[in-house]
């Protein structure tokens, strides 16, 4: 899953594709670089990030998710929590929605059914703005695995079907660096929710505490090491900011996985 923020403020990239011709031609890019799919958001949801009207949020995502579904074969992913977002991309092209918030806004799980589209859940404690400010936790795993099944207990009330279903536990979305490893660690106990897994861990700021690289953009090395672990894990999406490397190292990982004993 290649990201593309069309924001001024995201955490890695803020301010690099804000504008319509520069978000397609990167989707254009990661497109070409293998990405199966473009996941599209127009709110940044970094620590401390502000909320953005849905008039504005739809102006940003809109007019990409229109160029891109006309420009590429790749399937498109709406990044939002905003049910009024989900609807409109949704007619635009997009193919799933992609929440950081689980549909837990008004409206967000009955708006969702009634699309009929793919959904992954994503865990976060508080909200953005507050949600790195001392987050606890009894079991951090097992704490969001009884959240991830109970949201998609609700999903699946509403009428979304479970095939449609995906999870991400949310690394750094009120996680401090501890709670990140254990759930990297212990990914693999959320097979257990038997729908695919979501990893989105690129750039983010665990990994710059662990190597030291302070700007996100050197964190590549990281990056991959922490997304190989988590398709060992058993990741079956893994959202990035860099396609072409992360597919390499995947191949690599693919082709030590797949060799017969000889």
């Amino acid at each position: 899953m290649g990201i593309i923020n069309v924001t001024p403020d995201s955490f890695s990239d803020g301010g690099r594709y804000d504008r319509l011709e520069l978000a397609v031609t990167h989707g254009r890019r990661l497109a070409s670089q293998g990405a199966d799919i473009l996941d599209i958001g127009g709110e940044s949801t970094r620590p401390g990030a502000s909320g953005v009207g849905v008039d504005e949020e739809l102006g940003r995502v809109i007019p990409v998710i229109e160029a891109l579904t006309e420009q590429t074969d790749v399937p498109v992913s709406i990044d939002t929590s905003k049910p009024e977002v989900m609807k409109a991309a949704v007619t635009a092209g997009a193919v799933m929605i992609n929440d950081v918030n689980a549909l837990q806004a008004d409206r967000a799980v009955e708006t969702a059914a009634g699309l009929g589209v793919n959904v992954c859940l994503m865990h976060m404690q508080g909200e953005p703005r507050t949600m790195q400010k001392n987050p606890r936790y009894v079991n951090v795993v097992n704490d969001i695995m009884r959240f991830l099944d109970e949201r998609m207990n609700a999903c699946q009330s509403a009428g979304i079907a479970r095939t449609l279903l995906s999870v991400d536990p949310g690394f750094g979305f009120g996680k401090t660096l501890d709670h990140n490893l254990a759930l990297l660690r212990h990914l693999e106990r959320f097979r257990e929710l038997d729908v695919p897994i979501l990893s989105g861990i690129s750039r983010k700021t665990m990994i710059g505490a662990i190597t030291g690289r302070g700007a996100p953009d050197e964190r590549l090395a990281g990056s991959l090491a922490a997304t190989v672990i988590s398709a060992l894990k058993g990741a079956a999406i893994v959202r990035v900011h860099d396609v072409a490397d992360t597919i390499d190292a995947l191949k690599v990982l693919n082709a030590v996985e797949s060799v017969a004993l000889q």
